[in-house]
């Protein structure tokens, strides 16, 4: 069924929405970890907080104009906790079984009572350790855990050096019930400084008739951004467009000519900074319980990524934060722990949290990422800001906005690339949401391999049951790290 119908009473539930999820802010101290499963807690911070303003809609609509910079100058502070509710948690509506995978199918009949029993032990007993519920979340699964310390394979894909295969990926599915964009006409932006070097962070806008359009993006570390003018919401752009660039008060600009077969390029009269890397760095995190395995081998890995990504070449300036989602009806809905650069606190927030909930497929993935576009304090002025998804289900689509759609595109108006990592059963559907995520940010396509292709059991290997082709494959946790390095290599001088 085409997905434009099914949205069509989209502004009634999006009336209903503005008025169910508030936002909590509070402080949390260095040496305590917050308590990610206690609604207790959540209360007592909530009427503790000093914050000027502190109930707040979730979703206000896509920016208008020009969106708001990233503007934090630093992270020297404790993981900063973030809490946004559901509370009137409507019903969910059916994903349709046709997309359930046979894993789903009997994950779900086998292992919903085992999510709904964890979620009530942890209303139940707000104060319980992690350890005290850790032998319940496994189970999740519907199979036996794997060894402790096996390692987690990976493969990745980058759709934008393919382009060609992604959009015949593309073409192959266009029946999925997904957020269309066309990304088929696309433009390569490159922003040199005085000297000639890359310029990192300039903020670019596409202009017609004297008006700027629905595209905003920054440049990344390179000095180079994808701009999609058919992506935008509307019917046919101009044949000819201005590209405006400023950055530091320094303006230039270009004309596109759709079908132009050169880059751009524009020249401002700045100079590219030689300063030390800034790296604001998410970990966005299904917490629903079928991601049991998941989460307890990030939290092993966890401090031994932040540290190879500290001795990286270019010795970066490391922020982290993190956001875990669940669905509605669960013991949370979207939580997290807003930029810090103590990776011990950080490390104590990530511990906190464990699997739960769930029970049908799609979850709430839509507001987790629009959190994390546009609730964290993103750093300004030159920072590389990256986001690792990892998760095994699609967003809803059948709960209003928003929409992960609208917010790739507020990510690359914020220079914020994503990296979707899909764990194990991850649909044709997720897969497809997390590949348009990432290449119309400039991020890339991760994905768990195993043995035999579609069996975790099976244990790591190279196979897989995505649809994709010439991918390599390596250790997650080193995936990661070679990522992260390569974004930073890209960096001028």
């Amino acid at each position: 069924m085409p997905l434009r119908p099914r949205l069509a009473a989209a502004p009634l539930r999006r009336i209903a929405l503005a008025a169910v999820v508030p936002l909590a802010l509070y402080a949390a101290s260095r040496s305590e970890a917050h308590d990610w499963t206690s609604p207790a807690a959540t209360a007592t911070a909530q009427t503790q907080s000093h914050a000027p303003d502190v109930f707040q809609p979730l979703w206000a609509g896509p920016p208008a104009g020009r969106p708001a910079a990233p503007s934090a100058r630093d992270c020297r502070r404790a993981p900063q906790p973030l809490e946004w509710r559901d509370a009137a948690a409507p019903e969910h509506r059916p994903y349709g079984d046709a997309r359930r995978d046979e894993r789903w199918r009997g994950r779900e009949s086998a292992a919903a009572p085992l999510a709904k029993s964890a979620d009530a032990a942890e209303s139940m007993a707000p104060g319980a350790p992690p350890a005290a519920l850790g032998s319940v979340a496994p189970q999740h699964h519907g199979r036996l855990p794997r060894p402790r310390d096996e390692p987690v394979s990976a493969g990745v894909v980058d759709d934008n050096a393919d382009f060609g295969e992604f959009l015949a990926y593309r073409a192959r599915h266009t029946h999925l019930p997904v957020r269309p964009r066309d990304v088929s006409e696309r433009y390569l932006l490159t922003v040199h400084d005085a000297t000639g070097r890359p310029l990192p962070d300039a903020e670019v806008s596409l202009h017609a008739g004297g008006g700027a359009l629905p595209l905003w993006a920054r440049t990344d570390a390179g000095g180079q951004v994808w701009l999609h003018p058919r992506a935008m919401d509307e019917a046919a752009p101009p044949a000819l467009m201005e590209v405006q660039v400023h950055k530091a008060g320094a303006r230039g600009s270009a004309l596109l000519r759709r079908g132009q077969r050169d880059a751009l390029q524009v020249r401002l009269d700045a100079r590219a900074p030689f300063e030390r890397a800034r790296l604001d760095l998410v970990f966005l995190i299904d917490a629903t319980g079928s991601m049991a395995d998941e989460i307890d081998k990030l939290k092993r890995s966890m401090r031994s990524m932040a540290e190879q990504i500290a001795r990286l070449p270019s010795r970066p300036d490391l922020c982290f934060a993190l956001v875990a989602y669940r669905d509605r009806g669960d013991a949370f809905f979207v939580r997290g722990a807003d930029f810090s650069d103590d990776l011990d606190a950080f490390q104590r927030e990530l511990g906190a949290l464990r699997a739960g909930g769930g029970g049908d497929y799609p979850e709430a993935l839509n507001e987790a990422l629009h959190t994390t576009i546009h609730r964290l304090s993103w750093r300004g002025d030159g920072a590389t800001r990256l986001v690792v998804l990892v998760a095994d289900a699609p967003p809803h689509l059948d709960y209003g906005a928003p929409f992960y759609d609208d917010d790739m595109q507020g990510a690359l108006a914020r220079g914020i690339k994503l990296f979707a990592v899909g764990a194990s059963g991850l649909d044709p559907v997720g897969e497809y949401v997390f590949r348009q995520a990432a290449q119309y940010t400039g991020g890339r396509f991760v994905f768990l391999t195993y043995a035999r292709a579609g069996d975790p059991t099976s244990g790591p290997g190279r196979e897989t049951a995505h649809d994709v082709g010439g991918y390599s494959v390596e250790s997650l946790d080193r995936l990661v790290v070679r990522l992260v390095r390569e974004e930073l290599a890209r960096r001028p001088g």
